[in-house]
């Protein structure tokens, strides 16, 4: 398979070398000093792009390898308030196709499972008060992380008494903080930490008078995220329209 890379830091490297090492080809690969590669017919040859940029960038680069109908694998996130409903409706009636994910981890995948059906359990017992924590890097931009909000989502499925997500407490990378987790009865809070190199830590709790239930994944390291990105590719290659984890992890 032909891959373009859109973002060449640390997560795009980490690409190459797990295609690489699967058999396939990088047959582009794209940065912010090389937009105008978008152009080329060495990128139009792309099965499939694999983007990981900026919540800023990362609608103007589906754009334009939808203009070559190039196909997009995305784990890029920040951007779906804003231009989500454009998204779906390019790969719905404008025949592209965008594989988008908050994160690629199979041990993510596997924890959404259990979040949704721990909160489906939960949702019988009100004495229960939900809570998500995020924390990550100091290089995130954005909080909550994509897979906190994806997870709190799940959980609001499920669960009659909560009907939105909001902020909780934000932790900098400086150490200060801002918000509270002092929020309604219908509201989930989540809270996001910044801090050194952390990969990814993703935690929900339930908590009551009488005991607390915890689930947490811990990333060790962003290989995960890599090898699941190209599954979704090698997934993509032979897929159309707006596709996620769930088409691909099949739990």
């Amino acid at each position: 398979m032909k891959i373009a890379l859109i973002g060449y830091g640390k997560m795009g490297k980490m690409i190459e070398q797990i295609a690489k090492d699967r058999g396939h080809e990088i047959v582009s690969i794209i940065d912010v000093q090389n937009q105008e590669d978008f152009d080329s017919e060495a990128f139009a040859s792309a099965d499939v792009a694999i983007e990981f940029t900026t919540p800023t960038a990362a609608y103007g680069n589906y754009l334009r390898a939808f203009a070559h109908n190039v196909k997009v694998v995305s784990g890029s996130t920040g951007w779906m308030k804003e231009h989500g409903e454009d998204v779906k409706r390019l790969c719905s009636e404008g025949g592209q196709t965008l594989f988008w994910a908050s994160n690629f981890s199979l041990g993510v995948a596997i924890f959404s499972a259990v979040n949704r059906y721990l909160a489906k359990i939960m949702n019988d017992f009100p004495q229960y008060e939900v809570k998500i924590e995020e924390t990550h890097h100091v290089h995130k931009l954005d909080a909550p992380s994509g897979t906190a909000i994806t997870l709190a989502e799940e959980i609001i499925d499920e669960m009659g008494r909560k009907h939105s997500w909001v902020k909780g407490v934000q932790q900098a990378a400086d150490g200060s903080t801002s918000g509270s987790d002092d929020v309604s009865a219908d509201q989930l809070p989540i809270d996001s930490v910044r801090r050194g190199e952390v990969p990814g830590i993703h935690t929900v709790t339930y908590d009551c008078e009488a005991d607390k239930i915890t689930i947490s994944h811990d990333a060790h390291n962003r290989t995960g995220f890599a090898l699941g990105a190209v599954l979704a590719a090698e997934y993509t290659a032979t897929h159309t329209g707006l596709l996620t984890t769930s088409d691909l992890f099949r739990f």
